[in-house]
């Protein structure tokens, strides 16, 4: 597993237009960042480790910032489109929380908001005819106006994450 982020990140906002499906079915585009902030993943049903723990903290950082975090929206994108349908996603993100999304779409579909997003996304061959993934452990935080405003690296305690949050996408 390769542990990827940028400390200092670009921020503003991403040129990938894409068109992908919601864990509901539901079709979707660039257009959903704008209007709420948003806290978005980018990862895969079979990851073993940092997808769950972090769609899990995305979870709790919910439950701790109540009606604060109201508008926030939680997004979880798929680098992993062979395996992962609209519905084994919808079965994935809702057993953590429904305020996390879960988006799926064709492989060249995916591989536009990944690269449009730079995030690194690599198919590890197991040995056994499987595979793994190498992926960015980023949680990103994307404000109302659709732009990047920051990021939580993978392992960022609780109350760091809960105060980055609050700072760059919850302050009025």
């Amino acid at each position: 597993m390769m542990w990827i982020y940028a400390s200092e990140p670009r921020t503003g906002s991403f040129s990938a237009k894409f068109h992908l499906t919601d864990h509901l079915g539901r079709p979707a585009d660039q257009g959903l960042f704008k209007g709420q902030p948003s806290l978005v993943y980018f990862g895969y049903t079979h990851c073993p480790v940092a997808c769950p723990t972090t769609l899990y903290e995305m979870a709790g950082f919910f439950e701790k910032l109540g009606d604060e975090g109201k508008n926030l929206k939680g997004y979880f994108f798929t680098i992993d489109p062979e395996r992962d349908s609209q519905e084994v996603v919808n079965g994935y993100v809702t057993a953590f929380t429904d305020r996390i999304t879960g988006f799926t779409g064709e492989p060249e579909e995916m591989r536009k908001v990944v690269d449009g997003w730079r995030v690194h996304a690599e198919k590890v061959p197991d040995g056994s005819g499987g595979y793994s993934m190498d992926h960015t452990l980023t949680l990103f935080l994307v404000g109302a106006d659709g732009r990047l405003k920051g990021v939580l690296p993978y392992g960022t305690d609780q109350d760091g994450a809960l105060d980055k949050i609050r700072t760059t996408l919850l302050k009025s």
